[in-house]
């Protein structure tokens, strides 16, 4: 190799040397104070970043875990307004029928059949999505969970906080409420 070839090289790892930084001894922080105080800083900055990093992945979990539930929210509950807009459609049905079956003479049997059938498909439809009824019996003991109670009267014979007459069923949505059963409650009788 020629004098002058050998000059380029080590002029050029002397370069590639510099572009790294001078090399500093483990030692010789402790013994530069500037060194040692931007070594410091250096460790405080990165430790305030990696904590803001940890932050803001958690923040971002936390985002992507609400957004998930929301979705399943909406899929499972999102057809609340609407059936609760259809309530009132049952409830008139069902008095129909209660009164198409106690006209006197029975009533026109054709326009009974219908409003059963009615009633019926809307009852398929709702349970389709979802969609119960709660419909208490008389003498069913009051929850207030899922009745409403309208009235409460003292009857002979009968349990205090029974169900004594059903006015409206109600109905729940998967595990939400959407109205409760309107019913009327035995009372303790006063002496």
């Amino acid at each position: 190799m020629t004098e002058a070839r050998k000059h380029q090289i080590d002029q050029s790892t002397e370069t590639e040397q510099g572009a790294e930084g001078p090399e500093v001894e483990p030692g010789a922080a402790a013994a530069d104070p500037e060194i040692a105080a931007e070594l410091a800083a250096l460790q405080t900055e990165r430790e305030e970043l990696q904590d803001r990093l940890m932050r803001a992945l958690a923040d971002a979990e936390n985002a992507r875990k609400r957004a998930d539930k929301d979705r399943r929210d909406a899929e499972t509950y999102g057809g609340t307004r609407i059936v609760r807009d259809m309530l009132p459609v049952y409830d008139s049905l069902q008095r129909a029928l209660s009164a198409a079956q106690g006209a006197e003479g029975g009533g026109d049997s054709a326009v009974t059949e219908g409003i059963e059938l009615t009633l019926r498909e809307l009852v398929k439809i709702l349970e389709r999505h979802g969609v119960t009824r709660i419909a208490p019996a008389a003498g069913d003991p009051f929850d207030p969970q899922h009745h409403e109670a309208m009235f409460e009267v003292s009857v002979p014979d009968i349990a205090a906080g029974n169900v004594i007459q059903v006015m409206a069923e109600g109905f729940m949505l998967h595990d939400r409420l959407l109205r409760p059963a309107q019913v009327g409650v035995s009372s303790t009788p006063s002496s």
